[in-house]
């Protein structure tokens, strides 16, 4: 067993709240069940079960448990949290004709596109249903904003991931919509159950916001310079994909006219040749943006740790810190 100092905050957290999260993943495996179709379970299981963090259900429940907390509803929207996170998951990799998530073969490509999306429908379902059991009118218009916004910043992707003049407030826009909305609900709803002060849920809120901005720009440069082996990833996906990241995205604005017609080629118009990706990392190099965008990602989790200025001191509150400079560390 690591001692504290080595152990990564996650999971330190994971450790420091892991009745709650046994409580959570009971209650996560009791309802994706179905007596009418056994698919669900087992596309479920296939996702829920592939080792994931489960880093937003566990800010919810840091949040709810660093405003004192003592009540058991805080496992219901954890796992509501978790829920709309596999939804999502599960909807993307069709989307995104993914074959490969967690270095495991996607649910599609085991069953198929149909099941995916319905499963991630019947998740979508449940997510609602446990949303309202805490019976908080804030609490539903927390996380149903954050699921259709979620949706919302993916329909704006399809339209933006393409398009050579999506420019850097888009990317932003997409950004909070697709991943952080979810983060900053995660933990804003922690400090609504615990009936905490207006300022620190605001603070809880703006935490998440900003953490889930760095997770994924963190994400999306590590797709130009990660390791295959610890992101699940191939280096370079995102760009044989056509998705117009941060990185791309300050490259074209700093592109002459022969570069920006390589994007023009490569991104817009889809006709990749060999080669075009390293192509690709030499402009990314030359116009450093690379590093502009690792600055991004670090800025933002500047912002997170200093969100947390208002709530009062605890170890949960050291662990959330900690975590914001873990998330950048993995591009350093």
């Amino acid at each position: 067993m690591k001692s504290d100092a080595t152990m990564k905050p996650h999971d330190r957290m994971a450790a420091y709240l892991a009745d709650d999260m046994d409580a959570v993943s009971a209650l996560i495996r009791e309802r994706m069940a179905s007596k009418h179709a056994p698919r669900i379970p087992e596309v479920t299981a296939h996702l829920v079960e592939a080792g994931g963090k489960r880093l937003r259900p566990m800010l919810t429940l840091a949040a709810a448990r660093m405003c004192d907390y003592d009540g058991p509803y805080h496992i219901h929207l954890a796992a509501t949290v978790e829920f709309i996170h596999t939804a999502t998951l599960l909807h993307d990799d069709v989307v995104d004709e993914s074959a490969q998530r967690r270095g495991r073969p996607t649910a599609n490509l085991l069953w198929d596109n149909q099941s995916s999306v319905l499963v991630g429908d019947y998740l979508f379902a449940r997510s609602f249903q446990l949303m309202t059991e805490p019976g908080s009118m804030p609490v539903m218009r927390i996380l149903s904003n954050a699921a259709a916004t979620i949706a919302e910043g993916e329909v704006l992707q399809l339209t933006a991931a393409q398009n050579l003049a999506t420019d850097e407030a888009i990317y932003l826009q997409v950004v909070r919509g697709k991943t952080a909305a979810l983060f900053s609900a995660a933990t804003e709803v922690g400090g609504v159950i615990a009936d905490a002060p207006e300022g620190q849920v605001k603070a809880l809120y703006d935490y998440g916001d900003a953490l889930g901005i760095a997770f994924q720009i963190v994400d999306d440069l590590l797709d130009y310079q990660g390791d295959t082996g610890a992101t699940g990833k191939n280096v370079g996906d995102d760009f044989r994909e056509r998705k117009l990241t941060l990185p791309v995205i300050k490259a074209v604005a700093k592109a002459d006219a022969e570069e920006r017609a390589f994007w023009v080629r490569t991104i817009e118009k889809g006709k990749q040749e060999d080669g075009d990706l390293d192509h690709a990392l030499m402009l990314l190099n030359k116009h450093d943006t690379l590093t502009a965008t690792q600055r991004d990602a670090c800025d933002w989790a500047e912002k997170a740790k200093a969100a947390l200025a208002p709530l009062p001191d605890h170890e949960l509150k050291d662990m959330l810190i900690d975590l914001a400079d873990y998330v950048v560390s993995r591009i350093s």
